[in-house]
């Protein structure tokens, strides 16, 4: 059997019984930095296991070896460094596999930046789209954005620490002054979540450094999520 397990993404005591139990008794771990993971087997006193590193870049050669052993009768435990293995992580590419192959695989719930993200924004939660790392290049940032200029969905985005700013400020121009949220270092000691309309959150990260994982999170195209930018400028006037 193939386990898809859902490891902490920063509080250790996110993860699951199920999850303990798959990561114990797993003869072989995939994952996607055995340094991450061994501390995590670490802290929990787990033996270690056969592991091995499954990433971007050898998800072929290493998947070949991950199926002959399932179809080989071991257990087999896929991880991340955190959060849901396959989600804006190349683990998504063996779940295909084995789902094609019919090769018998569970998925463990746990921690996901995504879902929290959505939660902390107080932005509407009857639909949305998550779409992993926005481009980093301007013309193709801004076609990123375009795509969901009509769209009704509250949008998710990973980012580094180091664009925020420059993709905010592409939401702005693009989808104009919406409600939003920054979320970053979720579940850890340093927990911060930014919310306000894009050109007030804006000037928060402008210049500043920050530190951790961050997660945005833009409400869609409703009127009762943005300001009119526009008709504010002409009160001003």
């Amino acid at each position: 059997m193939l386990h898809v397990v859902a490891t902490p993404i920063g509080n250790l005591a996110d993860l699951s019984p199920r999850a303990l139990e798959a990561l114990k008794t797993a003869d072989l771990i995939a994952c996607e930095d055995t340094r991450r993971t061994w501390g995590l087997l670490t802290a929990f006193n787990i033996p270690r296991p056969e592991m091995i590193s499954y990433r971007q870049g050898n998800e072929e050669r290493t998947g070949d070896y991950i199926i002959q052993a399932v179809n080989a009768g071991r257990s087999v435990a896929l991880c991340s460094d955190g959060g849901y293995p396959g989600i804006s992580d190349p683990g998504y590419r063996l779940i295909r596999r084995a789902a094609q192959e019919k090769v018998a695989f569970d998925v463990i719930p746990g921690a996901s930046a995504v879902d929290l993200a959505l939660l902390f924004s107080g932005l509407s939660t009857s639909s949305f789209t998550f779409k992993g790392f926005p481009p980093r290049r301007p013309g193709a940032l801004r076609r990123f954005f375009e795509e969901e200029k009509a769209l009704p969905h509250t949008l998710i985005c990973f980012e580094s620490p180091f664009r925020i700013a420059p993709s905010l400020k592409a939401a702005l121009e693009v989808l104009g002054d919406r409600e939003a949220a920054v979320c970053i270092e979720l579940t850890k000691a340093h927990e911060r979540i930014v919310r306000g309309f894009l050109s007030e959150i804006i000037p928060q990260f402008d210049g500043k450094t920050v530190k951790g994982e961050v997660a945005f999170v833009i409400a869609g195209a409703n009127p009762k999520f943005a300001r009119d930018t526009e008709e504010e400028e002409e009160t001003d006037v």
